[in-house]
């Protein structure tokens, strides 16, 4: 029978073979996965033998993460500020980078907004954390896909947040009311380049939903889109809060301007310009 010190070393060299990122640490959260523990209890047992039945629950786990099936996927959840959320290939992971965007949200914010819109909400990740952030708050969320709408709906109820949050089948504004006006709009919209998704990872290209990724030969068709119904949604003194492309920057900010906002661009923690705000 084998440890599970022998099966962490062959799975480690088994994903480095197969050109996994983070090869240690996918290792041991697909094996504390399979046996239902803490990845800190595998290092407390790790001359422990593991059952064939264990090893069966296993095996097809390593297999797909080797074929470079996103490790979200293969688990089913992530952690994304402060909650946890279902995640499949109906919706996008979702990114450090947009906790990042939700935490210079809430620095921006002086008092907490009263209506919210997230648009192209996929699993439902920032309309949720801002509905957890601010509980008094009407959280409305659009997507133009039935199957992300579906998988928002399951994370909200799994949340007990069903009954705060609205989402809407759509593609951005287009399922709104032509009165509807917010005091924050936020989306992390597609805006990868082609070459870009051309050279993304195997995770990105093979697993994940190309429409909620790529916009286009610049990546700014979406952008473009967005900003043309911004002004007549955005409440007077609110904030539009954006994740968007690296080298975005100058394009961004002159959409802005042809609807009269006024914004800047800011760096994520790696020092790009990562988030456009505008009000």
């Amino acid at each position: 029978m084998l440890t599970i010190r022998e099966i962490k070393m062959r799975t480690e060299t088994f994903f480095r073979e197969k050109g996994v990122p983070n090869a240690k640490l996918d290792t041991d959260i697909l094996i504390a996965h399979s046996l239902g523990i803490k990845r800190l209890d595998i290092y407390l047992d790790l001359d422990r033998p593991l059952t064939e039945t264990q090893l069966t629950i296993l095996r097809p786990l390593v297999k797909r993460r080797a074929s470079r099936e996103p490790l979200q996927y293969i688990i089913g959840k992530t952690e994304f500020y402060g909650i946890t959320l279902k995640v499949d290939p109906r919706a996008l992971i979702p990114r450090h980078e947009t906790e990042e965007l939700i935490e210079l949200i809430v620095e921006r914010l002086e008092t907490p907004p009263r209506r919210i819109l997230d648009l192209g909400t996929g699993s439902g990740a920032i309309a949720l954390a801002l509905a957890s952030k601010y509980s008094d708050a009407e959280v409305t969320a659009t997507d133009q896909s039935d199957e992300a709408i579906t998988l928002a709906k399951e994370n909200a109820l799994a949340l007990n947040l069903s009954s705060r949050v609205t989402f809407i089948k759509g593609n951005w504004f287009e399922p709104l009311d032509e009165g509807a006006r917010f005091d924050l709009i936020v989306s992390n919209p597609p805006y990868l380049t082609e070459a870009e998704m051309q050279t993304a990872e195997p995770e990105v290209i093979d697993h994940e939903p190309h429409n909620a990724l790529a916009s286009g030969q610049e990546g700014l068709d979406d952008l473009g889109l967005l900003f043309k119904s911004v002004p007549r949604h955005l409440a007077e003194g609110g904030l539009l809060a954006l994740e968007t492309g690296i080298g975005q920057a100058d394009a961004i900010k002159a959409m802005a301007l042809e609807v009269s906002l006024h914004g800047q661009s800011v760096e994520d923690l790696s020092e790009h310009p990562r988030f456009f705000f505008a009000s």
